[in-house]
């Protein structure tokens, strides 16, 4: 089941609620299509929520898929809450913990997401590696002439295959292109 704002929104205040009736706690940084939902960024759909930091815990784990099935009427796959790009957080620049920003402050849930700087560069190497919908979501998003530029090297620098460098100047052309920057 794919999941927009209105519903990711509630999904969460649901399990925060949830998680309060179990006496447990969850701090996370999202990072995804999830965040920028839940951001007001984008409104498109999303399955799931991408946990990039800490590692989710088996407690959590386990009270998020007996949410899943306590709660039919959301539809939720058993890993819609996950660490998927988890990956990630070792190739971000340095100092991404420092500019973490408030993304959901429940009575049982804090979530945060990566500043604008680090979220973008995220969406944009997301975006040279798959291309939907992280186009989409990067034309909502409205990054600027300079933010591209700030990124670029950073993007370049993610894959190691000969042609990746070439790949993403063209895919960041398409983009300034999309945006009318050029």
């Amino acid at each position: 089941m794919w999941y927009n704002t209105k519903q990711m929104k509630e999904i969460i205040a649901a399990f925060d609620k949830y998680l309060g009736l179990q006496s447990l706690r969850f701090e996370a940084v999202v990072i995804g299509g999830g965040a920028l939902i839940i951001m007001d960024i984008i409104d498109r759909k999303t399955k799931d929520i991408d946990c990039l930091d800490p590692e989710i815990p088996l407690e959590i784990k386990q009270a998020s898929v007996a949410f899943a099935k306590s709660h039919s009427e959301f539809l939720l796959d058993e890993n819609w809450l996950n660490n998927g790009p988890e990956s990630l957080k070792r190739e971000l620049p340095a100092g991404w913990q420092i500019r973490l920003q408030t993304l959901y402050a429940g009575e049982s849930i804090q979530l945060t997401c990566l500043g604008r700087s680090d979220l973008l560069k995220s969406k944009l190497f997301a975006y040279c590696d798959r291309t939907n919908p992280d186009f989409s979501d990067l034309l909502l998003m409205k990054p600027t002439v300079q933010e591209l530029a700030d990124s670029i090297d950073w993007v370049k620098a993610r894959d190691g295959n000969q042609a990746w460098p070439a790949h993403v100047e063209l895919a960041f052309t398409v983009l300034k292109k999309a945006l009318k920057y050029e």
